[in-house]
């Protein structure tokens, strides 16, 4: 009984991408840069991996015998956002970018959605989540208007004061907007962005929820659902897959939490798919450029990680990766167009493989399906013979 474990760490890219430049993103490489402004950066178990097989990394040394086999992997899909990456790790592969709004939402689908809602917006603007509830949070409770924001992602995000629009309610306001936003303004997602506390002291909460487009066709997770695999969906996993595709999920956006889930599944599970994403990377520190909390959580990440060793069985595999990247060093607050790692582990499973650079996210989700003797998918190219003993 074969069982797959993907570990996402949201964000953590290993380098900018042929076509960043059409992004901004010139000169962003996560996991590089980041070292390079940390003192005494060191992730020892990453290490032992291979991580710094992949790219020349400060204070991680590239290893003669790596306990992983290794290498990178490119987004074929348009643009830089969480669930096209995710997507296409599953083997999804999109033709069109979804659309963003650099300049807000149209007026006249302003208007629509406040005729839904029965009040008035405020905002509809691109902003940084934290800097936009500061900026009109008073302006909301006293009008009770919602706050409507966009970013460089595609999003259409909605903040609200909990103690003004209470949750359930914000929910139906994002429920209101999803179905309305189809065609040329099918974003990826529509969050609620629950807020509490006072002027100057706001602070966003646990409540967040995101409503994601539905993928065009099945995914890895819907294959292996439906070839009695267990599915089991941690982290943000279950959104971005529009709750579709699993057969149990953990809804977490705090990664040693999401670890804590990770470690009671594999003890649980047998023939499964469990697919971890760690957000707080991306969510918490990369979009604030927040150099120290990044490293911090990546060596909280690393000092864990001899955990989940422990819980491998005999028919594991075991990958580590990303979905673009969000690095903390530069002026941009948006994800980056990068390059992802790959690190494969498995007790029966080649070390030291140098898989060089994988020309889709899909050929990770390829190789899944093969380990995993799944139908063939319709994108990427399967890496799986090259660790095979």
């Amino acid at each position: 009984m074969n069982r797959a474990i993907i570990l996402l760490l949201d964000g953590v890219g290993v380098g900018e991408l042929p076509d960043a430049n059409l992004y901004n993103d010139v000169g962003s490489n996560t996991l590089k840069n980041l070292a390079k402004i940390i003192k005494d950066f060191h992730l020892p178990n990453l290490e032992k991996l291979g991580l710094g097989n992949i790219i020349d990394l400060n204070g991680v040394k590239k290893q003669t015998s790596p306990s992983a086999s290794y290498g990178k992997m490119a987004e074929l899909s348009p643009g830089k956002d969480s669930t096209s990456g995710h997507w296409e790790l599953m083997g999804v592969v999109l033709e069109r970018p979804f659309p963003v709004f650099p300049n807000g939402f149209p007026k006249d689908l302003i208007q629509q959605f406040e005729s839904a809602i029965g009040r008035k917006i405020i905002g509809n603007i691109p902003a940084s989540g934290t800097e936009i509830i500061n900026k009109l949070g008073e302006q909301h409770i006293n009008t009770k208007y919602p706050i409507v924001y966009t970013s460089a992602d595609s999003v259409f995000q909605i903040a609200a004061h909990e103690d003004v629009i209470p949750i359930n309610e914000l929910y139906k306001m994002c429920l209101i907007a999803r179905k309305m936003l189809t065609g040329k303004y099918n974003v990826s997602r529509v969050i609620a962005r629950p807020f509490t506390g006072k002027l100057g002291n706001f602070t966003r909460t646990k409540n967040r929820k995101d409503f994601s487009v539905k993928p065009p066709r099945p995914t890895l997770l819907d294959i292996a659902k439906q070839n009695s695999y267990e599915v089991v969906a941690i982290g943000k996993i279950d959104e971005l897959f529009a709750n579709q595709g699993h057969t149990a999920s953990v809804h977490s956006v705090n990664n040693m939490e999401c670890f804590d889930a990770t470690v009671k599944a594999m003890g649980k599970y047998q023939k499964s798919l469990i697919f971890t994403n760690f957000v707080q990377f991306d969510m918490d520190w990369g979009h604030r450029n927040n150099c120290e909390k990044f490293y911090k959580g990546l060596l909280e990440f690393d000092t864990r990680f001899p955990e989940i060793l422990k819980m491998l069985k005999n028919n594991d595999i075991l990958f580590i990766t990303a979905d673009h990247g969000n690095d903390p060093t530069t002026p941009s607050t948006d994800h980056s167009r990068e390059y992802v790692p790959i690190l494969v582990y498995g007790l029966n499973i080649r070390k030291g493989v140098n898989l060089g650079t994988r020309a889709s996210f899909a050929d990770l989700g390829q190789t899944i399906a093969e380990f995993l003797k799944l139908p063939t998918l319709k994108n990427g190219k399967s890496f799986y013979r090259e660790l095979k003993l």
